[in-house]
């Protein structure tokens, strides 16, 4: 346990697969987003981006079942009973800190890896019907093909929703509870004053998971087209 320059105990509160995947998904959504919209670089990398984004959610959503205790689910994932108590909580002049993710924070983290698996699917089978589709577009109905071009298109508009209201909600604890949610994303470490023993899972389990991930996204596209 390490101390702050103010006193407050410093508490490691994220593993490093978590934060590295944190900061991974942000480089490949803005990318993906520039690549497609903007035209920064070729389509071939918007399609290479959409995989390696597809790999990293399948990582993080097996690893919300097998990492560590404050990067799983069931530690983050509560009822709406405690998420209106947290909401209450948080006007009120000393609100509890909390380990991990709120319980308020914890839903919007489902929702943002449910919107971009959403839309990394639903890529595999857009197209524009003029120059680019993706992999298995021409491997499905017609009607089916234009439903996810549709929904790809849809769901970008909500990613950029949520993307939105992450960035307002981190901001808001910065100025109204001075609580940085951004450091200990990227140091593993908050300020805290006391809190139970947390349990972290070996790096090496993480590299293991995430390559079988990626392999399985490489076999996907290389064998499923």
């Amino acid at each position: 346990m390490n101390t702050q320059a103010d006193g407050a105990p410093s508490l490691r509160v994220w593993d490093l697969p978590t934060r590295l995947f944190h900061w991974a998904l942000v480089l490949l959504i803005s990318l993906q987003y520039a690549t497609g919209e903007f035209g920064l670089l070729d389509m071939r990398w918007h399609y290479w981006f959409g995989y390696a984004t597809l790999a990293l959610i399948t990582f993080r959503v097996l690893w919300g079942f097998a990492g560590s205790q404050t990067s799983r689910f069931a530690d983050f994932l509560r009822g709406p009973a405690a998420v209106l108590r947290h909401i209450r909580a948080y006007f009120h002049k000393n609100p509890q800190s909390t380990v991990g993710h709120n319980p308020l924070g914890g839903w919007s983290v489902l929702a943002m890896l449910a919107c971009v698996l959403l839309q990394a699917v639903s890529g595999l089978f857009a197209s524009d019907e003029i120059t680019e589709q993706g992999p298995f577009a021409d491997q499905v109905a017609e009607k089916t093909m234009r439903l996810m071009t549709r929904v790809h298109d849809w769901n970008q508009n909500l990613l950029l929703i949520l993307i939105a209201l992450h960035v307002v909600a981190v901001l808001l604890h910065l100025l109204l509870k001075h609580d940085n949610l951004v450091l200990p994303m990227l140091s593993g470490r908050k300020p805290l004053a006391a809190a139970p023993p947390l349990r972290f899972i070996s790096g090496w389990r993480a590299l293991l998971l995430l390559a079988v991930c990626v392999a399985a996204v490489v076999a996907l596209v290389l064998f499923g087209d």
